[in-house]
């Protein structure tokens, strides 16, 4: 009788994986382990989960700000100095879509796209769509740190390489939800360019994933 692990195979939110890509040397391997160890206890626990809803509800219901007003009275008090911190810059990113009434939200499908060897699940957190015909598909940045040159494109690459799954014909958005930035793909980069790099940092992240396995 074998008492062997069961194998997990290599696996990455998109999130995960594009926290992967901004870290350097040993950092990358620990960071690996710790996603590897959090996948084996299916662990994991989303504290933003009430601002995104209440961002939604007021582009739905077109109500210009009063849900996120309110979302830091509804946390839980560990959670009161994030969802402020996080507010705010809600609220600027709100304000910059324009007028309520010429956006709404659309659908969005999340999508398991293979990158080298590695799985790695494309999940935007909502779509958006405009009077004039356009689409966006937003991913939200939600880390105390704007994010890296790295992890926008990698981020904004898989998104729109996955997008007629996600929100067809929509535009890939990455919104620094902290300053309301929104960030969208540098019409220079070469795609196959960050192909090849996103290609080499997943088969990197699966031999460091084995590594941790047999650790």
């Amino acid at each position: 009788m074998s008492d062997s692990v069961p194998t997990i195979p290599p696996y990455a939110t998109m999130l995960g994986f594009t926290r992967y890509v901004t870290r350097t040397g040993p950092a990358k391997a620990t960071f690996v382990g710790g996603l590897r160890r959090a996948r084996e206890r299916r662990s994991g626990f989303n504290p933003h989960g009430q601002l995104v809803k209440a961002l939604k509800a007021d582009i739905a219901f077109r109500t210009g700000g009063s849900y996120l007003n309110g979302v830091t009275d509804l946390v839980k008090d560990r959670w009161k100095p994030l969802y402020e911190a996080v507010s705010a810059g809600a609220l600027t990113y709100l304000a910059s879509l324009g007028d309520p009434e010429q956006v709404s939200l659309a659908q969005t499908r999340d999508a398991l796209a293979s990158v080298g060897p590695l799985a790695v699940k494309i999940n935007p957190h909502f779509g958006l769509r405009y009077e004039d015909g356009r689409r966006e598909a937003v991913r939200l940045h939600f880390d105390e740190a704007p994010p890296t040159a790295e992890a926008v494109t990698a981020t904004l690459h898989l998104m729109a390489r996955h997008m007629d799954q996600i929100l067809p014909n929509a535009e890939p958005v990455l919104v620094d939800l902290r300053r309301g930035v929104t960030h969208r793909i540098d019409p220079a980069a070469r795609p196959a360019d960050v192909e090849t790099w996103l290609a080499g940092e997943a088969a990197a992240f699966t031999a460091m994933w084995s590594t941790s396995a047999a650790s």
